[in-house]
């Protein structure tokens, strides 16, 4: 073969290295919190849109049964990454779990006193003398009392109605209670979308802000496969970033996965839970932890949820696989 045919034959072979390359992808799980719901469309819509297979990333999105556990599965390795809430990732690394954050979804926590704005409940201090449905051992009781003290309110004057977790709204609705412990993000909803006008009083504007939902993965994963967590940040955070710029595509890629979802309502989570993604120390920067609001969440948690732990905040969170 002359020179010239190997260079022709070497050329006509580099669309397929190509394609091979692209091919070669890392099979990565990530566990929600939930079932699908707002708070979950960016990650649908960055698969839908191809930007963790620009990544190298063959992902596969598995629904959650609550935050607590999630944190054990993806300790047991049964999910790469897996989306908690912060106080249960901190809960489980204070136990000896061997997990960490590697990105700070949403910076504020979407708890909220949630009513009918009926109830007239429009600032802390309307909430004594009123009954509150809350679950046992619902973690929001113990953290409403942060809320409680910042604004010193008088607990013996607040009554809390004991109710399943899936009671708490139509407790609310048949009016056995004045308000409920919940989100922002979803029993607002679920209130509004049975025709009633909802009101929240968010934890996160009220002294009791802690750090929302991360993105949390093993310290084997951390150590072995570094580059793929950075990779796989980096999807994610382009992939709530183009959520935020284009909502409506964001879900109808969610919609592809479960064509039962409710179009607005899902919509209107998700646009809650951009709002949530700031906090007073983070503005405008996807992804990232700030120190102040980690320490802050910890020290919350020891004082109200008898956390007992005198690990730094880096031994729960790092910053270090956030594109720069």
């Amino acid at each position: 073969m002359t020179t010239r045919r190997m260079i022709l034959a070497f050329a006509a072979a580099l669309p397929l290295f190509a394609a091979g390359a692209v091919r070669a992808q890392d099979a990565v799980s990530l566990r929600l919190n939930w079932y699908l719901g707002g708070l979950h469309v960016p990650f649908y819509y960055g698969v839908d849109k191809g930007f963790f297979k620009a990544e190298g990333i063959n992902l596969t999105i598995n629904e959650g049964r609550g935050s607590g556990n999630t944190v054990q599965v993806v300790a047991a390795g049964s999910d790469t990454f897996g989306m908690a809430d912060s106080s249960s990732v901190i809960s489980l690394i204070a136990k000896g779990g061997e997990i960490k954050s590697v990105m700070t979804v949403l910076s504020s926590t979407g708890f909220s006193v949630v009513s009918l704005a009926s109830s007239g409940i429009k600032t802390p201090k309307d909430l004594e003398g009123k009954s509150l449905a809350v679950s046992p051992g619902d973690p929001l009781r113990q953290l409403f009392e942060a809320l409680a003290a910042h604004h010193k309110l008088d607990l013996s004057k607040i009554s809390f109605v004991q109710v399943d977790p899936a009671a708490k709204v139509v407790t609310v609705l048949e009016k056995r209670a004045d308000a409920l412990l919940g989100g922002a993000d979803d029993q607002y909803f679920l209130i509004k979308y049975r025709g009633q006008e909802p009101a929240a009083l968010r934890f996160a504007d009220n002294g009791a802000n802690i750090v929302g939902m991360t993105i949390v993965a093993t310290n084997d994963t951390i150590k072995n496969k570094p580059d793929m967590v950075r990779r796989f940040v980096r999807a994610s955070v382009k992939s709530w970033e183009e959520a935020k710029k284009n909502p409506d595509a964001a879900v109808d890629s969610a919609m592809k996965a479960k064509a039962d979802l409710n179009r607005q309502s899902t919509k209107d989570q998700m646009l809650v839970d951009f709002e949530l993604m700031d906090s007073p120390n983070v503005k405008g920067r996807t992804g990232y932890g700030d120190e102040r609001d980690w320490k802050q969440t910890i020290e919350l948690l020891k004082k109200y949820r008898g956390l007992e732990t005198t690990a730094d905040w880096t031994a729960f969170h790092t910053n270090e696989f956030l594109p720069k």
